[in-house]
């Protein structure tokens, strides 16, 4: 099973349409909310150029935003 992490925050179409792609095929995941700010921390550490959201990492590896979560298992 993958370690799925998916930054995320509100009335977020793409969010909601990267976590449903993800439950379709399957794959649970952690959901981390920016509006936490010690998350939206996290996520600057871990993504410095990063402006939005969601951000989907697999096994530690950053995979990007919901675009290409789908070009890489839609």
């Amino acid at each position: 099973m993958k370690d799925v992490e998916i930054f995320t925050g509100p009335r977020c179409g793409y969010c909601s349409a990267a976590k449903s792609l993800l439950q379709q095929l399957g794959m649970a995941y952690t959901e981390h909310d920016v509006r936490d700010p010690d998350v939206l921390n996290e996520m600057r550490e871990r993504l410095p150029r990063a402006r939005t959201i969601p951000q989907i990492f697999i096994d530690g590896e950053h995979i990007g935003g919901f675009d290409d979560l789908r070009l890489k298992f839609g």
